[in-house]
């Protein structure tokens, strides 16, 4: 008799903890950065060394997932509003892609390896932070955080904590808005996109 409420009394405690894991990774900005993740790990499967390959399967859901219009407008800054809204449109569209067929490129290092996510993401003013972790083949590991905002889509990503991809976009784009404005970052950015997807698959 003891060792029958013994193992019932496991059993409603395993029932318990498998209840909380269960309600700990229904935090919606960390459950939208794991499906970011389980994308990249689909990309690197079927497509591990053609980078315009990796950026058709992850494309789709880095455009759920991300606010592209806010990011190319943080990075651009103030000389975005003296934009037209056509510009604007177009900057965006270029935005998405470049940032696209940017992370298709990057997934090449983490290939063989690991991401984690953090279950719970923690509050940061409006938004969220999501910590996650990842690890290469050889099990070296960086620190990825992704600010989300309150519509649940990142604003920012940081790398070990505080190397913020915003400001680093823009220290990208500020000589190209320097000499051709919006027509200079546009041409930028298809520039750069269109040579990160010629690069041929290695044998």
């Amino acid at each position: 008799m003891r060792l029958k409420r013994v193992a019932v009394a496991s059993l409603v405690a395993a029932h318990l903890l498998l209840g909380s894991a269960a309600h700990a990774t229904d935090d919606p900005a960390a459950t939208s950065i794991g499906k970011v993740y389980a994308t990249f790990e689909s990309a690197l499967k079927n497509a591990p060394k053609d980078v315009g390959a990796r950026a058709g399967t992850i494309g789709p859901t880095l455009g759920e997932a991300f606010d592209f219009p806010a990011m190319i407008r943080l990075a651009t800054g103030a000389k975005w509003k003296t934009f037209t809204p056509e510009q604007q449109g177009a900057l965006t569209d270029a935005f998405g892609r470049y940032f696209t067929a940017t992370y298709a490129t990057r997934l090449a290092q983490a290939s063989g390896g690991k991401f984690s996510v953090k279950p719970q993401s923690e509050a940061r003013g409006p938004n969220r932070v999501v910590q996650t972790e990842v690890a290469n083949k050889d099990g070296d590991t960086s620190q990825v955080d992704f600010l989300v905002g309150p519509e649940n889509r990142v604003q920012d990503v940081y790398l070990n904590g505080n190397v913020s991809e915003v400001a680093s976009l823009r220290g990208s784009f500020t000589e190209p808005l320097k000499t051709g404005g919006a027509e200079g970052l546009l041409t930028f950015m298809r520039d750069r996109t269109a040579g990160m997807l010629a690069v041929k698959p290695a044998p």
